[in-house]
């Protein structure tokens, strides 16, 4: 969505790449000497004190998703569902009046899925990911894509964890295509 309304010229006076890079780096600076590191992405926290409720979308844990367009992962019998609802609040509250609950109906994840949304996810935090997890969920990402990207300084692989750089981080869409291609 953000994408589409930035193509079409509605998002007016964002900053250039180079600027949005100069201020992600003064972010990272300003919040690293006040004692709060990067433990996500766009996230940092003094140690010990990380939003535990995001921690869950980005370590694939359950939550439910209340309210219109609200989204969820659940594991249920030991599948993973995705869960939507309806994104207009009108329709949302028709499909509550008439059924109880505005929920579209369920989406078992296929075991690729869930381990591309791990990827995608995990990748974000500054611990990276399991390997091991990844692979077991149905994962696979080619080794010369993790040797590459390790050479080139994008990304860390130490003892069955891999996880972005402070390099990496900054093109972590970059990052994650490649590693999916």
């Amino acid at each position: 969505m953000f994408a589409q309304r930035h193509a079409k010229g509605g998002l007016k006076g964002l900053p250039h790449e180079d600027l949005a890079a100069d201020m992600y780096e003064a972010t990272q600076d300003i919040c690293g000497a006040a004692g709060m590191g990067a433990y996500e992405v766009s996230n940092h926290a003094k140690t010990g004190a990380e939003s535990r409720h995001n921690l869950i979308y980005w370590q694939s844990g359950d939550w439910i998703g209340i309210g219109p367009g609200a989204h969820g992962r659940l594991t249920l019998d030991g599948t993973r569902i995705a869960t939507e609802a309806h994104r207009s609040p009108r329709l949302w509250l028709e499909a509550v009046g008439m059924h109880g609950q505005g929920e579209l109906p369920r989406q078992a994840l296929t075991g690729a899925e869930q381990a591309d949304e791990y990827l995608l996810m995990g990748l974000r935090l500054s611990e990276g990911i399991d390997l091991d997890r990844h692979k077991r969920m149905g994962g696979q990402i080619r080794p010369e894509a993790i040797s590459g990207l390790t050479d080139l300084g994008m990304l860390r692989h130490e003892g069955g964890q891999l996880a972005a750089t402070a390099s990496g981080r900054m093109v972590l869409n970059a990052v994650i295509r490649e590693l999916g291609s």
